[in-house]
């Protein structure tokens, strides 16, 4: 009852104040007689309106039994002689709480069995009765009193409302920014295993040909070894583009690479045969520009395609087949393989190709075909304008 409200203002400076302009206001009226004099009022209306002004003080933790006393008391009021009160404060006030603090179909149910209360208590001592004018103004006041109440508690509704909202908008916010900063950190991991996986590969492949030729063939180890050397390059260059995803907007331009996309296939493809590896490409259909999230899950497909023909296949050996439709490039590579025979993996390579192909609005199947060869086929979407065109 005492506790502080939104505006910072004590409570208590709510709940009293208006009880004490109420009380003065009785008072007032009370004394004031129609012929212009004035007489202090007698001990039975001092009783019943200070009882009404006291119940007003329990008005916001039991709105409606107050407001229900006061009404009551103050049509009581009438009877008591002499009487000349015109408007009944402590009723206003009471009822203006109601509505303020509960439904609408209370506060104006509860005014106008309030109305009919007042205007009979009216009609008792008005001259006239019923006839007189003044009768009226109980359904006038009431209604003023339940109308503002009524204003107050729907503006402080709209207002938390509004309030919710932007606690929800703000939650909302923070969730998606979360959701990005998730998204990217799989995106990154999965650009890492990829580069390092498809690098180390061809190491390791390049690494046992100079093994193998070192004494009866140097001049071709000393190759295989550049091209270690090479390799070993090229993947710290895209671990660094990779690394330089996390960088701030104010790094120099000079520390960041740009990301590899499907144009440089063939390069891939010769890194692979440089390496010892006897990978054939074939191709069919216009070549066409792929979507922009395509064409960076082409290359890394096709990356982690060879990549796992290296290290699970049972010869050194892929074919790479491109085929160009109106609306997609299919991107099937295939190599030797067989049930129970592969290197050391967590599968997580397949993993992202399946999810590269899907962000991108495609499709990557895996699987170990009857004939003997393992296939890794994935639909990705051409540009878009040119899917239209074609």
């Amino acid at each position: 009852m005492w506790a502080r409200e939104d505006t910072g203002v004590p409570r208590w400076w709510h709940v009293v104040l208006p009880v004490v302009i109420v009380t003065l206001v009785g008072v007032f009226q009370l004394s004031y007689r129609d012929a212009g004099g004035w007489n202090p009022p007698n001990s039975w209306q001092i009783f019943v309106y200070a009882s009404a002004c006291l119940a007003l003080l329990l008005r916001y933790r039991h709105p409606v039994a107050v407001a229900s006393v006061t009404v009551v008391l103050s049509a009581t009021v009438p009877v008591i002689h002499p009487h000349t009160v015109i408007v009944d404060a402590p009723s206003i006030l009471a009822l203006y709480t109601v509505a303020r603090h509960t439904d609408r179909r209370t506060a104006w149910t509860l005014g106008a069995a309030a109305a009919v209360l007042l205007t009979a208590g009216s009609a008792w001592w008005l001259p006239g009765h019923l006839a007189n004018i003044r009768n009226i103004l109980p359904a006038n006041y009431i209604g003023i009193a339940v109308a503002v109440g009524d204003s107050v508690r729907a503006n402080r509704a709209l207002l938390h409302q509004a309030r919710e909202k932007a606690r929800e908008a703000e939650r909302t916010r923070e969730e998606e920014a979360r959701r990005r900063v998730r998204d990217e950190r799989i995106r990154i991991a999965r650009d890492l295993h990829d580069v390092v996986a498809h690098h180390i590969t061809l190491v390791n492949a390049q690494a046992g040909v100079a093994h193998h030729l070192l004494d009866r063939q140097p001049e071709q180890a000393r190759q295989a070894l550049a091209g270690i050397k090479e390799t070993s390059r090229a993947a710290l260059d895209e671990l660094r583009a990779t690394v330089g995803l996390l960088r701030q907007d104010d790094d120099p331009p000079q520390s960041r690479q740009p990301t590899p996309g499907f144009a440089q296939a063939g390069a891939l493809v010769d890194s692979f045969v440089s390496a010892g590896f006897d990978v054939g490409l074939t191709s069919s259909g216009a070549a066409r520009p792929l979507a922009g999230p395509s064409d960076l899950a082409a290359y890394r497909i096709l990356q982690e395609a060879l990549t796992n023909a290296g290290k699970h296949g049972t010869q050194h050996r892929a074919h790479v087949d491109l085929a160009y439709t109106r609306n997609h490039l299919e991107l099937t590579v295939t190599n030797p393989a067989r049930a129970g025979h592969g290197g050391a993996g967590t599968g997580h390579g397949l993993i992202g190709m399946r999810e590269r192909a899907v962000s991108s609005g495609g499709s990557c199947t895996a699987q170990l075909r009857s004939d003997g060869l393992y296939e890794v086929r994935a639909v990705l979407p051409l540009r878009t304008s040119d899917a239209t065109a074609g």
